[in-house]
This record gives C-alpha cells, structure tokens and sequence, in this order.
C-alpha cells in the first residue's frame, strides 16, 4: 500500500467511511499520488478542534457547512460529530435550518446588492426568518454560523451585515475568523469526498 492510499484510509476511518469508498476526485489523487492528499486530511482534521470555537460549536459549523454544500457524506459525519460533542437535537436542527434560512436568503440579498437598485429596496422581503429571532443555539452562535454561511454563499452584503452584528455582540474577531476558516476547509474536503 502506498502512502496516498494510507493517508485517504485514514480520513476515511475518520469520516465513518469504508476504506474502498472513492469519489472520482479522490481517485484521481490517490492515482497521481497527490502530495495534496496530506494536507486535505489535515486541513479537514483542523475542522475539528479550535482555539477560538467550543468542539460543539466547530461540529455545528461543520454541519451547516456540510448542509449548505448539500453533502451527504459530511453532513452524516458531522451530525455524529455533533451529538459526540453533546449537541442535541434541536441544536442539530438548528443548524441544519440556518443552512436552508440563509440559502435563501445570500441569493436574495446579493440580489439586491448587484443590482443597487432603490425600488428592490423597498419591496419587503417577505421571507420568514423566526428562526434567527431566539435561536437555541444563542444569537451569537447562530450569527456566527449565518456569516459563515453567508462566506462560502458570497453574498457580501450578508458578511458585513452579520460581521458588523458579531462585533456587536462582543464576538472576537479570531473567533470569527476561526468560524469562515472552518467552513472554508469543510467546503473544500467537500471537493474530494461527496
């Protein structure tokens, strides 16, 4: 066995996945002997743990990510992640929700942000948004998760505006940094193992 293979079976049993379980893209990797693949297991293995994040919050970002990304393999690791790091069920929900919520609304507002136009301004926007109104998860969390979100969406209307809240709440600039970070790198194992 070679070193690529060694490295994909050791996400692998990271993940919960067979060690025969292959993608395309990682096949390719695995064929080339990608030196990539190391830093692939170690940027997603950074996914896990943060200074500036509780393990609970990373395993919920990781799966609002994972959700967002509609990435089945990844959203399974991470809801197991989750309930490991004591997340419950509504905490689970939540994220899974706040992925959805901001789909629709990153498309939305970066609508309104290309087009700059007043009239789109005024017309209410006429989405339900409750779910950000007493989140189960905290509103500095569940902002935290939104600019995520709203990051790997590239709504930048939607960054500032959640940054800007963050800020206001106290929010450290490293934990918020931390949180796109990790939705960055859960995007990008997303790109090999789907």
């Amino acid at each position: 066995m070679n070193e690529s293979t060694e490295i994909i079976q050791e996400l692998l049993t990271t993940l919960g996945l067979d060690n025969n379980y292959r993608t395309e893209s990682l096949s390719l990797l695995e064929n080339g002997e990608s030196r990539y693949l190391r830093d692939l297991k170690l940027n997603f293995t950074s996914t896990l743990t943060s200074e500036h994040l509780s393990t609970k919050e990373c395993a919920l970002l990781g799966l609002s990510t994972a959700v967002n990304n509609n990435n089945q393999p990844l959203t399974q690791f991470f809801i197991r992640y989750a309930g490991e790091q004591g997340a419950d069920a509504a905490e689970i929900a939540e994220a899974v929700g706040c992925a959805s919520l901001l789909a629709s609304n990153n498309v939305f507002y970066r609508f309104r942000h290309f087009t700059q136009k007043e009239k789109y301004t005024q017309i209410p926007a006429r989405i339900r948004m409750q779910l950000m109104m007493k989140p189960v998860t905290g509103k500095e969390f569940f902002e935290l998760m939104s600019l995520a979100i709203s990051a790997v969406n590239g709504c930048e209307m939607c960054v500032n505006a959640h940054e800007d809240s963050l800020i206001k709440l106290g929010t450290t600039e490293e934990r918020i940094f931390d949180a796109v970070r990790l939705a960055s790198l859960v995007t990008s194992a997303g790109k090999i193992v789907y």
